[in-house]
């Protein structure tokens, strides 16, 4: 036994254990002949560093999978981080710049060189970050979405999709990033609400009978209009359907159409429809018989200005960028007299997150799934149960999702990234194959030119449950862990990551992914507010571990994950359970100074005595319910379930109960009350529980230990009950003393009527521990005299007499003034609750905290009113 300090440093003890934990293979040990668990971590960018989100999503994998390790399953856990195209790509080009060197300056080789060396140098700080969280991941094994196993795979899905007719090459608007000169997903764009302006246009009839009224938020895409379209039941332009219009600029003749997606009751109830350039132009156009190829585009890669297919463009706007071309255009429809009016407007702009330019839709010719002939299965195996979403409220976003699915881009303007495995003959044929060699037999070895472009990151992350155990090899990996046990994702990648997982899996394996889909919320500050940089309410993990340890933070994470909730999280939070620990640590300090070590059984001993024999069934009752929450996945009740059993029922009763009376029986059944605990609790704070258990010889360290096998034969139908009565009593009478303002050295008499005879019995019993606990002096059934406190319990009165202790007149005004102050705060706060102006128009946080005073107010004014009581 090695004696334990008396400062609890998580510090010290982190950078021990984990590093012993990775050197032995103990996150994965040998059990093969075990049943299965698998989880595969969502792949990190390899340029990031551990955020909140992160810490929160890798603490309740590493909850489960420390959890099943330690009931004896072959736990896998696997790892690996995501390539991350556009993120790597920019934070290379930047180090490039930094030197004088541009990427345009050197081969697309040269620059995939210059990025392997930068992840070798740098691309490992995510993974070290997250070793300090304590994730216990298979590293032996870790993954890299490029690396050569994964990357085979890739192609050979690619490949597969195209000769199924499943991927094919379209032109058709994607979200286009002018700085990256690439195609982005809807994740990578970030909406900004900024001042712009609604201009107020006037297009002429062809005929020269009038004019059409339109507004634009960005009038230099009316070099690309196409027609004007009005709702089919809108009368007021019943006779103008069918004429043409000549464009303000170019002159263009273009149609009135009618599409229900023109809104009657939103400005004139005309609009221009611009396929090239808007999402929803482009569904009208498509709707009008325009096709995709005869759609104008009057911009390049870069935003600038270009000449459309029907050459009207005016020569003087060529060559101009967007935003110039804006200003121009305004200037000349001004000029020609058809800008009625400019109004200023808040707008919904497109911004990249990454680049910060403002997104264009860019018509142009990409890669696409056909992600609604995939997402069917995936469809149906949420809705038969074969996959579980938990909480079930997210079944609605799964299939309103993939039931209104669109085709996926999946090609990117790149060169960091899987290079998209298509060859163009001098023609313009097309041969996809897994390697060039390939390709040039189907060409008849004609020269062949590679698509320059590569995949979306999210294409190759959607392999991730089945690609990282081998496949397309059948390997003994693949065959034992697929499909993975669970999946835990933050509900803000349902889309992008997870539906996209399942119809790849259900497609490749013909089988689920996972068992069951967990989504967890976000991560906001104590307010509830999101996190960004620019609020300065961003929480660094990294800061908080350094400051409580690692333990504590996660044990904040998990016991705050609620089911459907995103998480306020507050660092008193975290500072509360970093003093959960240190009590747990000055109760080990206890039993090791009196001579508790480890238990010498899994099961429990023998007791005699009823104190051990209450918290033997305690320890039971612990272990079911915990093993009852975490097969729910409620984090948050596993949690708070632990912290009230080791706080209050081990540390503060139990312990508090043996005090001075620690024989053999005590002994063995406190270290194996202790033991238990460790366990338990090892899943959630596994470098203190690691520690802790090593304080004593063991045959293995506790993360390969064994797990609580709840006996419920141990559960004592009489020391529960009694051990309950003794701490209601105990308690009750704490709860006087300190409400009265008895002082905490005095010893009182105690008075107590109306028992019945087995109340008596337990008196008699448990006197001892009511004398040392409830710091009383004497006990006695007779009645008692003068002014007196009164606590209730079951049949029974405990009277305290209090004459001389304290001066209870002056006590009784001054809990009535409490009172009554308590009480008119509270009718305040209750008045002001129960007005629907102000619930509906406070901001949620006022409306939270008046709630929050309300409630504690409420609970001062009970509390008085009680105190009051027990004075008579």
């Amino acid at each position: 036994m090695s004696e334990l300090p008396k400062t609890f440093d998580p510090a010290a003890i982190e950078a021990h254990w984990y590093k012993r934990w990775e050197e032995e293979g103990l996150f994965r040990p040998e059990r093969g002949d075990r049943e299965p668990f698998t989880i595969v971590i969502p792949p990190p960018n390899v340029t990031g560093s551990l955020h909140i989100g992160h810490a929160l999503d890798v603490t309740l994998q590493d909850v489960l999978v420390r959890h099943a390790r330690l009931q004896g399953k072959d736990a896998l856990w696997v790892v690996g981080t995501d390539h991350a195209g556009i993120a790597t790509q920019m934070v290379v080009e930047r180090n490039l710049a930094s030197q004088g060197v541009k990427r345009t300056d050197m081969s697309r080789e040269a620059f995939i060189d210059h990025v392997w060396e930068w992840k070798a140098q740098s691309g490992g700080a995510i993974t070290r970050q997250l070793r300090r969280l304590g994730a216990s991941c298979d590293w032996q094994n870790e993954r890299f979405t490029m690396d050569e196993g994964f990357s085979r795979a890739v192609l050979k899905v690619f490949v597969q999709l195209y000769r199924e007719g499943l991927l094919y090459r379209d032109k058709r608007l994607v979200n286009w990033d002018p700085k990256f000169q690439s195609a982005i997903s809807d994740l990578e764009v970030e909406t900004k609400e900024v001042q712009g302006k609604f201009w107020h246009l006037r297009y002429p009839y062809e005929d020269g009978s009038g004019f059409i009224h339109v507004a634009t938020t960005r009038p230099e895409t009316m070099l690309a209009d196409m027609a004007v379209a009005v709702h089919p039941d809108d009368a007021r332009y019943r006779s103008a359907v069918g004429k043409r219009l000549k464009h303000p600029i170019t002159g263009r003749r273009i149609p009135v159409i009618v599409d229900e997606h023109a809104d009657p009751e939103l400005g004139s109830g005309a609009v221009k429809i611009t396929p090239g350039h808007d999402f929803n132009d482009f569904e009208v156009g498509k709707r009008a018989g325009f096709k995709a190829g005869e759609m104008l585009n009057m911009l390049d890669a870069a935003g600038r200005v270009v000449q459309t297919q029907d050459g009207l463009v005016p020569e003087a706007l060529i060559g101009l960028d967007r935003f110039e071309a804006r200003t121009r255009v305004v200037e000349m429809i001004d000029a020609e007299g058809f800008l009625e009016r400019v109004e200023d407007r808040l707008v919904q702009v497109p911004h990249g997150d990454r680049s910060g330019a403002i997104i264009e839709p860019w018509l142009t010719d990409q890669w696409y799934v056909d992600a609604a002939t995939l997402a069917k299965p995936a469809i149906d195996a949420v809705r038969s149960g074969e996959i579980r979403v938990v909480p079930e409220t997210w079944k609605k976003t799964w299939f309103n999702w993939l039931e209104n699915i669109q085709p996926w881009c999946v090609s990117r303007q790149l060169w960091w990234g899987h290079q998209i495995p298509a060859w163009y003959d001098e023609a313009g044929n097309v041969f996809v194959a897994e390697s060039e060699a390939e390709a040039q037999r189907e060409a008849g070895n004609r020269p062949l030119r590679r698509d320059s472009d590569v995949l979306d990151t999210w294409f190759s992350s959607a392999l991730w449950p089945f690609g990282t155990l081998g496949w397309p090899e059948e390997t003994e990996a693949l065959r034992r862990h697929y499909p993975n046990d669970v999946l835990i994702s933050g509900f803000d990648i349902i889309f992008f990551w997870d539906a996209r997982m399942a119809m790849q899996g259900l497609h490749f394996m013909g089988e689920r992914p996972w068992k069951t889909l967990y989504l967890h919320g976000l991560v906001r500050d104590a307010k509830g507010q999101k996190m960004s940089k620019s609020k300065g309410n961003t929480v660094d993990p990294l800061v908080l571990i350094d400051r409580y340890g690692a333990d504590a933070l996660r044990f904040t994470l998990a016991a705050m994950e609620s089911q459907g909730r995103d998480i306020k999280l507050d660092e008193r939070r975290v500072e509360g359970y970093r003093n959960f620990a240190t009590k747990l640590w000055n109760a080990a300090r206890f039993c090791q100074s009196n001579g508790i070590g480890a238990s010498v059984s899994l099961e429990a001993p023998e007791a005699e005595n009823m104190v051990n024999r209450w918290i033997i069934g305690e320890t039971v009752q612990a272990v079911q319910a915990l093993d009852l929450s975490l097969a729910e996945f409620r984090y948050d009740e596993s949690a708070n379930g632990l912290y009230h059993f080791v706080w209050a029922t081990f540390c503060d009763w139990y312990l508090e109960l043996i005090k001075g009376q620690v024989d053999d029986e005590t002994k063995a059944v406190a270290a194996w009350v202790l033991d238990q605990i460790l366990v338990m609790l090892h899943p959630f704070m596994p470098f203190i529980t690691e520690e802790l258990w090593s304080a004593n010889a063991r045959p293995t360290p506790l993360i390969v230990a064994k797990w609580p096998m709840p006996d419920a034969r141990a559960l004592d139908a009489e020391a529960g009950p009694e051990i309950d009565w003794l701490i209601r009593v105990v308690s009750g009478i704490r709860a006087a003393r300190t409400e009265l303002g008895v002082p905490p050295a005095a010893r009182l008499a105690l008075h107590v009527r109306d028992g019945e005879a087995r109340t008596h019995e337990r008196l008699a019993r448990h006197e001892a521990a009511l004398r040392r606990l409830a710091r009383i002096e004497s006990l006695s059934f007779e009645a008692a005299s003068g002014g007196a406190a009164q606590v209730v319990v079951d049949e029974a009165t405990y009277v305290l007499p209090l004459e001389g202790v304290i001066d209870i007149a002056a006590e009784k005004v001054r809990l009535e003034k409490a009172a009554q102050a308590a009480e008119k705060e509270r009718d305040a706060l209750a008045g002001r609750l129960g007005n629907p102006s102000f619930v509906e128009r406070a901001k949620p946080e006022a409306v939270e905290k008046a709630r929050a005073d309300h409630a504690e107010k409420a609970s001062d004014a009970e509390r008085y009113r009680a105190a009051l009581a027990r004075l008579g």
